[in-house]
């Protein structure tokens, strides 16, 4: 067995190091959870009797208190394809439940937002604080001490993320969560990008673009490029928190239908009353957070996840930072090209060998921690096979090479030697930038800077042809404080018909780049944002930048006694419509993004 690489075993004990105290705080208090906390045992009669007054069939047995009783908490809606497919989930985890003596019950629904439909919108500011909403629901759908189990339905940007938060305050409980796998592959994501861009050009009309767009999202389940949502599966995988290769298996088959049930028996057997308690406060411990750590890099995963981790570590007294991040990068090879990294898809890359030849590669590379306590198995090893049906019977066989090496390589010949995403520091503050799709020419660019408050006016810049230059586009008071931290997706053809144009662009902000990023470089997330006196709030048109991934540097060229007395712009007025300002809240007290940008983990600290 190979041994693991230095460089991870040294980020690895350092979290360990640093999360001491928090993570013994936190493993206490799952321990008295289990044994005094949320327990259907410490159930008056009254409590009892309202918990399974409803529960038809399975009132006996949930009344006798002798079988687990399965807490369901749903993002189901019919408006987003990804969970569309949850609509039936119930019932057959019922039924599911019930072949093996247990019970379940829905426990709660949470929100499910759809970043595709509010890209570029007012609604788009709620987005970042809706994974909060969800923790807190799931919280509260856990609170009622009527589950000695739990299933999570919920795939998408903020919702995985959420919806673990939350259940790790409930880390007693065995938890599994349950994907329902990506939409069939439609139109050729480069066929896609070409007739965005021409309409960012005015070559085509509105009508062209939408027929091109209903052609790629055109069906039940996940959006089929690799951005936030699909690596939100990839890391469930890497954590061991799936049943093994669960993630990119299409809705309405018999393997997705046989994958949802097994999830079901094997939670039902890994109670405390079992032989093989398996607690979701233990599975997910420092180990498995640096494996989600490594399965970004190695898939050139959305750069959403350096605000998503250390915020699902947070909830479990596990401290990471983008330093962490980016050693891990250093040394982790990119063995996958999935789009906007590549040319095909998750099913591509699914069919390629998928998530399974990953982890298997990465194992046998000594990059990846195998003893980590999984939901499934003894450890990591099983989750480097993939799913079958023999004779309707569900299996797992090993994987075989790369089926297209175009798609998905081995740790010996990779992709690139490093992983998909750098840390840029310097006296702009720190950020990340997402690599793996930009051309290694363009890791760095130098220009003057194009500052702008709002993703509306660069556009409106972009189509007067004020921006036909080299430029670094710097777009702030778009952090967690100022404005809930909107993505800023659609800033994206604009920036890619410059680049095409020849110029050297970048963009520069204290706000989020799509999951989906890809050849413009973006330095992101910076931080401190504008709002409270970040440095990016001293840029001025004109200023030169830098910014370069190679180097590990993201700075203004401005001589340094100028630079310091400069004084700080007035932001702008505070969000208010389509719901934002009852996000006022989360804005007035989020820490930093590399934190975990969270109003609600950060008074949580506060209390212990």
């Amino acid at each position: 067995m190979t041994d693991l690489h230095p460089t991870i075993a040294k980020v690895t004990e350092r979290i360990v190091e640093r999360s001491r105290l928090r993570r013994r705080h936190y493993l206490d208090l799952i321990e008295r959870g289990r044994d005094a906390g949320t327990n259907r045992a410490q159930l008056s009669c009254g409590n009892l009797a309202h918990g399974f007054a409803a529960s038809g069939e399975d009132k006996p047995v949930i009344r006798t208190g002798q079988a687990m009783n399965i807490g369901i908490v749903t993002a189901y809606n019919d408006m987003l394809s990804a969970h569309q497919p949850y609509g039936r989930y119930p019932e057959q985890i019922k039924i599911a439940a019930r072949e093996v003596g247990a019970t379940a019950q829905v426990a709660g629904g949470v929100p499910a937002m759809c970043d595709g439909v509010t890209q570029g919108q007012a609604g788009m500011d709620l987005s970042l604080f809706s994974r909060d909403t969800i923790a807190m629901g799931t919280a509260v759908a856990l609170s009622h001490a009527m589950f000695e189990g739990a299933l999570l339905l919920g795939i998408c940007d903020k919702i995985v993320p959420g919806l673990l938060i939350g259940a790790l305050r409930f880390g007693h409980l065995p938890t599994i969560l349950i994907p329902a796998g990506p939409m069939p592959s439609g139109l050729a994501n480069k066929e896609k990008v070409r007739i965005r861009q021409l309409y960012a050009e005015g070559k085509v009309g509105r009508e062209e673009l939408l027929e091109s767009e209903s052609a790629s999202y055109h069906g039940a389940g996940t959006c089929t490029f690799y951005g936030t949502a699909n690596s939100n599966q990839m890391m469930m995988e890497m954590m061991g928190l799936h049943m093994p290769a669960a993630s990119f298996v299409n809705p309405g088959t018999k393997l997705r239908t046989e994958l949802t049930r097994a999830a079901v028996h094997r939670v039902a057997s890994i109670g405390w009353d079992s032989e093989d308690y398996r607690p979701l406060g233990h599975c997910v411990d420092e180990k498995a957070i640096v494996n989600a750590m490594i399965g970004l890099m190695a898939t050139g995963g959305s750069t959403n996840q350096a605000i998503h981790l250390p915020a699902i570590a947070r909830a479990a007294g596990i401290s990471i930072d983008w330093t962490d991040l980016a050693e891990i990068s250093d040394v982790v090879p990119l063995l996958a090209r999935v789009y906007p990294n590549g040319s095909g898809d998750v099913n591509h890359f699914h069919a390629a060998g998928g998530i399974s030849f990953v982890i298997r590669e990465l194992l046998d590379a000594g990059l990846l921690h195998r003893d980590i306590m999984t939901v499934a198995r003894a450890d990591l090893t099983d989750y480097g096979k993939e799913p079958v049906l023999e004779n309707e019977a569900l299996t797992w066989k090993d994987v075989p090479e790369s089926r297209d090496e175009n798609m998905l390589r081995p740790a010996s010949n990779p992709f690139q030697p490093d992983g998909g995403m750098k840390l840029l520091q310097g006296n702009l503050g720190r950020c990340v930038m997402k690599v793996s799709a930009v051309d290694k020419e363009r890791w760095t660019i130098e220009a003057p800077a194009a500052v702008f408050h709002d993703q509306d006016d660069v556009l409106r810049a972009f189509k007067a042809g004020e921006l036909e230059r080299d430029v670094v586009v710097v777009v702030r008071f778009q952090g967690p404080r100022a404005n809930g931290m909107p993505e800023l997706h659609k800033l994206t053809p604009a920036l890619g018909v410059l680049q095409d144009r020849g110029f050297k662009v970048a963009l520069l902000t204290d706000g989020r780049m799509s999951g989906a990023s890809g050849k413009v470089p973006a330095a992101i997330h910076l931080s401190p944002e504008a709002l409270g006196g970040g440095p990016i709030g001293r840029l001025r048109d004109g200023d030169m930048v830098r910014v370069c991934a190679e180097s590990g540097v993201v700075e203004a060229l401005v001589e340094a006694a100028e630079w310091d007395a400069r004084e700080q712009p007035s932001a702008p007025p505070p969000p208010y419509d389509t719901g934002r300002e009852l996000f006022a809240l989360f804005r007035h007290h989020s820490d930093l993004a590399e934190q975990g940008a969270s109003a609600m983990l950060a008074a949580m600290e506060s209390e212990l």
